[in-house]
């Protein structure tokens, strides 16, 4: 039989195998170059979609242009386009479209051009080091002060103008782990921060890998979906973003509990480690009360309660009640209104011109009402996992202070959630988030 005749022979499904390396080779390829456009450009001074900052990647400048909304839209729009392609050949194909190497090597470089280049549309690192000199260099409280108290500082100058008079919301823990930048200076804390960002995505990544392993899913296609989303690279990895840090330990705890007949032990750490990440940042508290429903058992009580006790203790030592005092921050933060939340896309749809105190009240009680409905199907035999990522999910849909690293939160989840919809509802939300991004793209260059 000839060669011809016996390919025609083969099923379809194998014969596009074929050409699913190729492809997927390509969509990697567009991803990079995409990542590679953003971060070059933004290298370039002056552009208002990069925040004001040292000049740590001064020696890419010479090389783009300065980056415009157009240009950046457009590389986005191509991520984008590169991500939907490797999801679907991962998915369809497994390694037979992407090899573990490939996939490795893809965020790899991905993680590393990040790195290389300047703080991405985010001033929020420089507060977290604003926080930390406060504390370190200058003996101020960061819970009672905002960087204005320290105007005369390197750091104040590139604090984001809407938070200089504002204390920090961020947990103790994550307060205290940044405190050693401090006295590295402003440049020296940046290097830092973006060590801390870069290490924490890598161990989460790793940790959805062992993960997806664990419950029986193809961890390239797990891998890729994280790694390799526009989102979680250029705005979370790119602002170096302390929810990675929250992301890793969320992550920690999940991984504790799939592992093959855990341990108490283990319970008790993965219950310590969520209270540990709520220490971070206070949304991945919500795990802990459906780890508790899943097991129904003493250990991660106990982990939980011996971890706040103890979080309370040194947070109450190291910054008095207004440390241990995480709600009162979160209710502050929660009145403030930003122009990509869906709560104000939805107001603007029946013409009002925003959000108003009586729709923060409806959108807490439907937050409370989802999370309730949550425990209930949890106690009813529902995946845990599953139900903690559509609850991180409903807290960034329902939050009227939304920012695109906080639709990353249930992602990691979702890629190893044995409810499938999860993740399709948690890329559906994503992708309408970048809709409207991509909206001054329908706009004519005059």
């Amino acid at each position: 039989m000839s060669a011809a005749a016996a390919s025609a022979q083969l099923p379809a499904e194998k014969r596009r195998v074929r050409w699913a390396p190729a492809l997927a080779a390509l969509c990697g390829l567009l991803a990079l170059v995409a990542t590679v456009e953003v971060v070059l450009d933004g290298a370039v001074e002056h552009s208002q979609l990069i925040p004001k900052q040292p000049a740590i990647a001064g020696w890419m400048s010479g090389i783009g242009e300065r980056l415009g909304f157009r240009v950046f839209l457009i590389a986005l729009l191509v991520a984008v386009g590169a991500y939907a392609g490797l999801l679907w050949l991962t998915s369809k194909f497994g390694e037979g479209a992407l090899s573990k190497r490939f996939a490795i090597a893809l965020v790899v470089a991905l993680h590393a051009i990040v790195f290389a280049g300047p703080v991405l549309l985010s001033t929020d690192v420089f507060s977290y080091i604003a926080y930390a000199r406060m504390g370190v260099e200058h003996g101020l409280n960061p819970y009672l002060h905002g960087p204005a108290a320290i105007s005369h500082d390197p750091v104040f100058r590139y604090v984001g103008h809407d938070w200089r008079q504002t204390p920090t919301a961020y947990g103790p823990l994550y307060t205290l782990l940044s405190y050693p930048f401090a006295p590295l200076g402003v440049e020296g804390a940046l290097w830092a921060m973006k060590v801390e960002a870069l290490v924490a995505s890598l161990g989460t990544l790793w940790l959805v890998w062992r993960c997806a392993i664990a419950r029986g899913f193809e961890p390239v296609a797990a891998l890729v979906a994280v790694a390799v989303n526009p989102l979680y690279v250029i705005y979370g990895l790119g602002g170096f973003h302390n929810d990675l840090v929250m992301m890793l330990a969320m992550m920690a705890a999940v991984a504790l509990m799939l592992t093959p007949q855990p341990s108490s032990r283990r319970e008790a750490g993965a219950a310590a480690i969520v209270v540990a990440g709520a220490l971070i940042k206070a949304t991945v508290a919500v795990l802990l009360p459906f780890m508790l429903l899943a097991r129904r058992r003493l250990a991660p009580l106990l982990g939980a309660a011996a971890a706040i006790v103890a979080g309370a203790l040194v947070a109450y030592a190291a910054f008095g009640s207004h440390g241990v005092n995480i709600v009162a921050a979160l209710n502050r933060d929660a009145a403030f209104v930003s122009t990509d939340s869906f709560a104000n896309e939805i107001a603007h749809l029946f013409g009002k011109p925003g959000v108003f105190p009586v729709d923060h009240d409806l959108l807490k009680a439907a937050l409370v009402l989802i999370v309730l409905h949550l425990l209930w199907r949890t106690w009813r035999g529902y995946d845990w996992v599953a139900a903690s990522g559509w609850s991180l999910l409903a807290i960034s849909v329902t939050s009227t202070w939304l920012l695109a690293w906080y639709i990353l939160w249930p992602l990691p989840l979702a890629v190893v959630s044995r409810d499938r919809r999860l993740l399709a509802a948690t890329l559906a939300v994503q992708g309408l988030y970048v809709v409207h991004q991509l909206s001054p793209l329908l706009v004519p260059v005059k």
